[in-house]
Parts: structure tokens; sequence; C-alpha cells
């Protein structure tokens, strides 16, 4: 469904991401873990063509996403607030999303009425987005990126600002839309969630896949003995041990 071949970004002559080849099979749930720095979301903003490769494409249904449009058809992301726009209700900017993709007034009725179980009144409220605390935009976010019915889903650290009973009914969608053979790419520090959700883990280190493992029920243990020992080693390391 995607992959990626040979992909390298560079800032000021200093290599970010360096993958030789990655490969995410149609109704995969795809974890991404790593530390700040190892490169999640600029795989991510590679996989949508928000920033240009150094080298090296990514490929959706067989096909370049470098230019092309093919993919946007059936690909929903959210990245960050700068998905939203700020001088719009969260209504508006769904009512807008949903025009997009051929959706009315009724069906985003349904569909909000389906999805009720996660989002506040200030979602239906008059207040700008802008004016919305961080988790309620993310929800804002989140929700838009499910009313298409996408093949292929894309979320950047989706649970950060939500709140307990928020991140529950998140994972719980995830998975349902997993069963359904949803294509589904997750970055996330919050490696119990993550674990939870996926059945496939890739770790990035300094923009370099160190582990492409399937999640197992000690997939969580790994990891943060993983993460753990890294710890111990820049504490050794700064103490000059």
């Amino acid at each position: 469904m995607i992959s990626l071949h040979n992909l390298k970004k560079k800032y000021a002559g200093k290599t970010v991401l360096n993958i030789e080849q990655l490969q995410i099979e149609k109704g995969q749930c795809l974890g991404v873990v790593g530390n700040n720095g190892a490169g999640k979301t600029t795989m991510l903003s590679l996989m949508l063509d928000i920033i240009r490769a150094s080298e090296g494409e990514v490929h959706s249904d067989g096909k370049p996403v470098a230019g092309s449009e093919h993919w946007k058809q059936y690909t929903t992301a959210y990245l960050n607030e700068r998905f939203l726009i700020p001088f719009l209700s969260p209504m508006e900017f769904l009512e807008y999303v949903g025009k997009l993709h051929g959706k009315n007034k009724s069906d985003l009725e349904v569909f909000l009425e389906a999805n009720s179980g996660f989002y506040q009144e200030d979602i239906k409220s008059r207040k700008y987005i802008r004016e919305l605390s961080a988790g309620n935009k993310d929800k804002t976010g989140i929700l838009a990126t499910l009313l298409p019915d996408p093949q292929v889903l894309i979320l950047d650290e989706p649970f950060a600002h939500l709140d307990p009973t928020s991140q529950s009914w998140l994972k719980t969608r995830l998975r349902h839309l997993h069963r359904q053979g949803t294509t589904i790419i997750v970055s996330s520090h919050d490696l119990k969630h993550v674990t939870e959700v996926c059945s496939r883990i890739v770790l990035l280190e300094e923009g370099v896949v160190i582990k492409d493992i399937s999640a197992t029920e000690d997939t969580l243990n790994q990891l943060e003995e993983y993460f753990k020992a890294k710890g111990v080693f820049a504490e050794k390391f700064e103490n000059g041990r």
C-alpha cells in the first residue's frame, strides 16, 4: 500500500531521516515510536508530500506521492493543529472537510451522533478553533480524518492532549478501523497506547529504523527496556562514567 524507497531527508547537510526500505501493507496498523528528533514526524510529512525528500521516494498504491494527487482521494491525516483552520468553528471546519469528500450536513450529523462519545459540547459551539483547548483542537482534527471513511489514516501523537476517556475511545475506534481493513499509521511517544492499538511497531533512532517488529504481549516490555537502557547510558555518559 505504502512503500519508502531509499528515503533520505537532510537539513543543512545533516541527515535526519535515512530509510532504505519500508513496506506498509494494505490493512496494516503501524506504530512509529522513538525519542524526540528520531525522525517520526519527518517520515509522516514525507508520506504526505508536506516536505520533499532529499533522496528517494514514497509510493502509495504503487505510484509516487510527491507532486501527485491520486493518494489524496483515499488518505486522511492529522499531524498537528496547523492542519486546522483557526478562524472557523469546529462545525464549520467539519462541514468544509465533509464537502471536500461529498458529505452533506445530514451525513455530518449522522457521523457526529455515531462518534458522540469522543467530543464535548465545545465541538458544536460557536467558538473558533483557535479558542479551543489543545485537546478539543485535536479532537476536531481527528474527527475530520475519520469523516471521509479513509482507506489510509495517518496520525501523529493523537493521544498527547486527550483525556483518559477520549484516549480509550480513540484506541477502540482505531482497533475497529483496523479490523475493517483501514491502513493506519500512528506515531506516538506513548508506548502503551501504540502497542495496544498497532499490529506492527517500527522504532526510529536518529532517522534510522532500529527495530521493525510484530506487536505481541511482550512488545511493550521490550520497548520499555530499550528506552530504559538508553536513559541509563545517557546518564552514565553525562556523568563521565
